[in-house]
């Protein structure tokens, strides 16, 4: 049947990455805090570094942030274990859902709204001084 216009699927998964009503309040504080950490190491040391949250082994959930050499994990990848796929290959076994659900969290995360528009930050515009001469496209350059 011949259609016009265009489709598009989700493959599951990207609605958790393209909306922040499907972000645990967890994830957004620790992805702050990790932005910080990233900053921290870029002011005090500069490039090379990937900050990281670190997960202390134990029953209480605690994470701390640290950083490591961007030689160390270039080119890696971490696969999810096999041991928390269940053996019937469709479902997660008990010590999986036991590891996420502190990283789940309690609560829906807070959005607040301006004019009826999610507003998640307000930056003050500020920017660094004009050192380069205006750019003039290179069709238009005499000379």
């Amino acid at each position: 049947l011949a259609a016009r216009g265009a489709a598009r699927g989700n493959v599951p998964g990207t609605d958790q990455r393209d909306s922040i009503i499907y972000a645990s309040t967890v994830d957004l504080e620790e992805a702050y805090k990790v932005g910080q950490k990233a900053v921290q190491i870029a002011v005090e040391e500069g490039s090379g570094y990937m900050a990281t949250i670190l997960r202390d082994p134990g029953p209480i959930y605690h994470v701390r942030y640290d950083k490591v050499p961007l030689e160390v994990v270039a080119n890696s990848e971490r696969a999810f274990p096999e041991a928390w796929i269940a053996p019937s290959r469709t479902d997660v076994t008990d010590d999986f859902v036991r590891y996420a659900r502190p990283l789940i969290g309690d609560d829906w995360p807070s959005v607040p709204l301006a004019g009826g528009l999610q507003r998640f930050a307000r930056l003050k515009p500020i920017f660094a001084e004009k050192k380069l001469p205006s750019y003039v496209p290179q069709a238009y350059r005499t000379g």
